[in-house]
């Protein structure tokens, strides 16, 4: 299965009042996409825990993104969308990436959700494509950003140092665009265009440009700049 139906994923979420607001359950649950209580999952979420939450989502995070495979980076043709299915073929797009990381986390018990930007696929001019990363929360930080997508393409060193936020790209040209909300699912349109997708050639010539959600599946606002 590439990804899973979005249709499955229509809850509405409660929004989050204030940023140093605990997350709501919706944080935490398992969906089609975020299939968390899948076996391969588990197994990896156990031996990736701690006694020290901050230790396993640096775990996490780290393992994610030094053991699968960016699609770009390396030149694979695989689609990938479930989490299940990312850490069985160790390969996703940004995206994707972020499915499985969200997964890990959750599966610890961990409160975790999805962030996202529209940037230019290359330089400073369209097409535009939707690059996913992640949110977790840190009980003495609140909700730290993190973008696990990979230090595999040059320029990029993405660590996960909370307190200190260091994404992978920043919006700088015109149409691009940092959004600052945290999401509990990845937005429909995201995912159905995931669905379409036959091999990432395609995404190459054609990237995703998805759409936000409505307002009301927005469910925390950031304290982190809108970087615009």
């Amino acid at each position: 299965m590439c990804c899973a139906n979005p249709r499955r994923n229509n809850r509405k979420f409660m929004k989050l009042a204030k940023f140093d607001t605990p997350p709501s359950p919706h944080f935490l649950m398992e969906s089609a996409t975020v299939d968390y209580a899948h076996a391969d999952i588990r197994k990896l979420a156990a031996a990736l825990s701690s006694d020290d939450p901050t230790a396993t989502a640096r775990h996490c995070f780290e393992w994610v993104r030094d053991h699968i495979e960016h699609s770009m980076d390396f030149h694979r043709e695989e689609v990938t969308c479930v989490a299940s299915d990312v850490l069985q073929q160790g390969t996703g797009l940004c995206t994707a990436k972020s499915h499985l990381l969200v997964a890990l986390w959750r599966a610890n018990q961990i409160p975790a959700g999805f962030c996202y930007q529209r940037l230019t696929l290359d330089g400073p001019n369209p097409p535009y494509c939707t690059h996913g990363f992640t949110a977790v929360w840190l009980d003495d930080r609140g909700w730290y950003r993190c973008d696990a997508r990979g230090n595999s393409k040059p320029g990029i060193h993405c660590e996960f140092t909370p307190g200190q936020e260091n994404l992978a790209f920043s919006s700088r040209y015109d149409g691009e665009r940092t959004y600052p909300e945290v999401w509990a699912e990845p937005w429909p349109d995201l995912l159905t265009a995931m669905e379409k997708l036959q091999n990432i050639s395609q995404y190459r010539s054609h990237p995703i440009d998805a759409r936000p959600p409505a307002a009301d599946l927005c469910v925390s606002e950031s304290a982190a700049p809108n970087m615009e």
